[in-house]
């Protein structure tokens, strides 16, 4: 398993620029930012957020609410790697989406569980409500191919 798999997922677009939406402790915001691309790394845990600034302190981190955040920018690439949506309050993903979304110049790229209440299809209707639409799906960050099963990474673009 390539413990990068979700940065080398996002580098495929060539991005100059990304924002990192749940970053947690930094792992992808660092991997991408190693590979010379301008990353900001946004969550909402403090703690978490100390991690990934003493692991690259030369690296953005924004501490907010996704479902709040208002970079006053967008991104070639927004990511949410990791299971974000999962850690938000039922009920409000539509929120988070939005709250993402707003950051989008080209795409948005989510990877989550399926099998916890939040459904692709309920992300996909979230992010058509915020002006996406789906353009890939995989059934990892490696690109396998997505078959109906537990997890997926979904691609959505800017309508």
């Amino acid at each position: 398993m390539d413990v990068h798999g979700e940065a080398t997922f996002v580098r495929a677009y060539e991005p100059r620029t990304v924002l990192d939406a749940g970053c947690g402790t930094g792992r992808v915001a660092v991997e991408l930012a190693r590979h010379g691309i301008e990353v900001v790394g946004a969550d909402v845990d403090r703690s978490m957020l100390a991690t990934a600034r003493a692991a690259a302190p030369h690296v953005e981190w924004v501490e907010s609410d996704l479902a709040e955040l208002d970079l006053g920018r967008t991104f070639d690439v927004v990511v949410m790697a990791g299971n974000v949506p999962l850690f938000t309050p039922p009920g409000t993903q539509q929120a988070l989406v939005q709250g993402v979304a707003r950051h989008v110049r080209t795409i948005l790229v989510a990877g989550f569980s399926l099998d916890r209440g939040y459904t692709a299809e309920d992300y996909d209707e979230h992010c058509a409500n915020a002006g996406l639409r789906l353009v890939e799906r995989y059934a990892t960050w490696d690109r396998q191919e997505f078959q109906d099963g537990d997890y997926a990474v979904s691609v959505h673009a800017v309508n």
